[in-house]
């Protein structure tokens, strides 16, 4: 049986009463919290594996919630719920350590497929942590030497070169904030290192060229999203 925990942000008691009770008939285990002041206290109590906020809340809203939850635990996926998903919105809630949206209303099925995608790649991540290769389609690349192989050519890697391209790659598909690339691989976010960063992301996108399929995509105002 399913038994991933799920802390469960929500004011409107009908609505939250129904979606507790129906992720529960799955099997996952939810926590409801209806107050953002109380948000905070419960996850400190408790272990969960996924958060699942809304965003206009009593108390305390959802983007300040997920800030200071992700100061606690920077690994644990969070779901927003919003009744609006303007592009200002998304910006906002990425930076504040969100990993997906759900507008309301929404289906049952809908949020259960996106919790297991989050959960899924999640665990991917945390078993790719110390793996000695990475399949990027037609690339394989070896962090530990600090290459990049084609099927014809092998390219060096600098070491901030390799320290991000691994970063992209333990993301695949998330959306990344420049802000915490730039505090993992340079150690914090001033504006020489912001534009070293770009230069960066040029070289990458230069050696990965020649497979149309990989690709490192801007998102303005948020980061990027690796793909391949």
């Amino acid at each position: 049986m399913n038994k991933t925990r799920i802390l469960y942000v929500e004011d409107e008691q009908f609505l939250g009463k129904i979606v507790k009770e129906s992720l529960e008939s799955r099997g996952f285990v939810v926590t409801m919290v209806t107050d953002g002041n109380q948000v905070l206290p419960t996850f400190t109590k408790a272990a969960f594996d996924i958060c699942i906020l809304d965003i206009m809340l009593p108390g305390k809203d959802g983007l300040t919630i997920a800030t200071e939850i992700k100061n606690i635990s920077p690994e644990i996926p969070i779901i927003f719920l919003t009744a609006k998903v303007q592009t200002d919105d998304l910006v906002l809630g990425f930076k504040a350590g969100g990993n997906d949206y759900i507008k309301k209303p929404f289906s049952l099925e809908e949020l259960i497929v996106r919790i297991e995608n989050l959960l899924q790649m999640q665990q991917l991540r945390d078993r790719d942590e110390t793996a000695d290769e990475y399949k990027i389609r037609s690339f394989t690349f070896y962090p530990k030497i600090l290459e990049l192989h084609t099927s014809d050519q092998v390219i060096k890697l600098s070491h901030r070169e390799n320290e991000l391209l691994k970063l992209l790659v333990l993301h695949k598909k998330d959306a990344i904030e420049r802000s915490k690339i730039l505090q993992e691989i340079w150690g914090d976010d001033h504006f020489f290192n912001s534009r070293n960063l770009d230069v960066y992301i040029t070289r990458l996108r230069n050696y990965l060229k020649s497979d149309p399929d990989v690709q490192i995509i801007t998102l303005k105002g948020i980061g990027y999203r690796f793909v391949y």
